[in-house]
């Protein structure tokens, strides 16, 4: 149950670490970097159905961007963020400033390495990882959440968050959301409001194909996963407006390419619509 009351975000670590002694267990935290979405509203409601508490951190970390990236011009929208939260469930909201978690002498970061880094958005964006885990790292350790949601749409994402929380032995659940798509398909995103009105009809031929990729895997599965990788990226990369970064069927829990259908394989995609650079992936499983 929500209050009518909108609620005051929590600035700092440290106004967050007291107020975290009187919350009662379970504790859930949906991690975003603002500009909420439906996509955002479902995981905060699935956390409300588990968690006394629910905190929404919305911050935009600066780490992960590369210089050449949009963090100056990422969409920021904190006043309809904290309203939109708080009417799907959200107890608390943490809007921390840059300085705040990253103050002046900051020096030490969460570098994840192995084979879930090395290829995909590790190669594509070698700082992005960096970035994701010393945040989430330091989220976790503010809030120390019992349960902590992060959508499936970001796989790769997902799998190094679970490594994290496995190998530095955080007590914590990692819990993954399916992907909330627009009524066409396209996966939802902030950054699809840099799409313009030709581009947002071109994007959801990304899932189009991930959907068509799955079809014929279902009617041959032992064809030649690598070759039709090529065939689907040739096909994309004729489309208007797309560029492929990368599309590749890999094993789901290893993030390894794979050429043959295996009964559990996550076919990934990053491709440019425009100047907008859009990931998605699909899990196909038997």
């Amino acid at each position: 149950m929500t209050s009518s009351t909108s609620l005051v975000p929590i600035k700092t670590s440290k106004d967050l670490r007291l107020l975290r002694q009187d919350w009662r267990n379970p504790v859930g935290l949906v991690p975003t970097m603002g500009a909420l979405h439906e996509g955002h509203l479902q995981l905060i409601r699935h956390a409300a159905h588990y968690a006394e508490e629910v905190v929404v951190s919305i911050f935009v970390n600066p780490t992960q961007f590369a210089a050449n990236e949009d963090l100056e011009s990422y969409p920021k929208s904190l006043a309809s963020d904290i309203e939109m939260a708080q009417l799907a469930g959200a107890t608390q909201i943490f809007a921390p400033n840059v300085t705040d978690l990253y103050p002046n002498g900051f020096s030490t970061y969460v570098v994840p390495s192995g084979p879930l880094v090395e290829r995909w958005e590790g190669r594509s964006r070698p700082h992005f990882f960096r970035g994701v885990c010393t945040v989430v790292c330091k989220l976790f350790q503010i809030i120390q959440p019992t349960f902590a949601i992060f959508g499936q749409k970001d796989f790769q994402q997902l799998q190094v968050v679970r490594q994290m929380v496995s190998d530095l032995d955080f007590q914590i659940e990692i819990q993954a959301f399916p992907t909330v798509r627009e009524e066409d398909g396209l996966a939802m995103s902030s950054r699809n409001s840099y799409l313009d009105s030709e581009e947002r009809k071109v994007a959801p031929l990304l899932y189009k194909t991930l959907q068509q990729a799955a079809a014929i895997i279902q009617n041959k599965p032992k064809q030649n996963l690598e070759v039709l990788s090529q065939t689907l990226t040739s096909q994309l990369n004729a489309a208007p407006q797309i560029k492929i970064d990368y599309l590749s069927f890999v094993d789901a829990e290893s993030l390894q390419p794979v050429s043959q259908f295996n009964g559990n394989v996550c076919l990934m995609v990053a491709a440019f619509v425009g100047n907008t650079r859009l990931i998605d992936n699909l899990l196909i499983q038997t």
